[in-house]
């Protein structure tokens, strides 16, 4: 493949055709995809012992920001990526000043967070298409390199400030 002007920068892909794929430009098949993700995690939520119902809503919610985030993306004027959107959106609905936050927080209270990345991050595994598989290729092992430490960095820097605080 030959790169162009349009071609994504050390991928050599069409970024045009990258931006086709994003999940807020193709927001039907990111709300289904997203509602089956939900329902699984939902199911998920049994080995944590809560009743489905009471983590219904709590799920639901997580799903209605998670749509807002991608919907914002879409349409905001900038660019910023669609988790970033999620965050900020999942943030402030859980902030004191926003109404109804201690009613989303005593809903999203029934929801094991572990429950719900399991089949998330299962998903994530599996969905590795040649693509990035390609990217990995060119990035080649120093991206490695800097994981690695990148990922021992937080991890030993997360478990100092938990020591220093409990």
């Amino acid at each position: 493949m030959k790169p162009s002007d349009t071609t994504a920068p050390n991928t050599g892909f069409d970024a045009s055709a990258l931006q086709e794929l994003r999940p807020e430009q193709q927001l039907g098949k990111t709300a289904l995809l997203l509602a089956v993700v939900c329902v699984a995690a939902w199911i998920a939520n049994i080995v944590h012992g809560a009743p489905l119902h009471q983590a219904l809503p709590g799920m639901l919610l997580l799903y209605v920001m998670v749509m807002i985030g991608l919907l914002i993306g879409r349409f905001a004027p900038f660019y910023l990526p669609s988790v970033a959107w999620v965050s900020l959106i999942s943030i402030v609905m859980t902030l004191p000043f926003f109404p109804g936050n201690g009613w989303i927080v005593g809903q999203l209270a029934h929801v094991n967070f572990l429950a719900v990345v399991t089949p998330v991050l299962a998903y994530a595994g599996l969905a590795l298409t040649g693509r990035e598989f390609t990217m990995f290729r060119q990035t080649g092992w120093k991206l490695v390199i800097v994981s690695l430490l990148v990922f021992t960095g937080t991890f030993v820097a997360s478990a100092f400030i938990a020591h220093l605080i409990i």
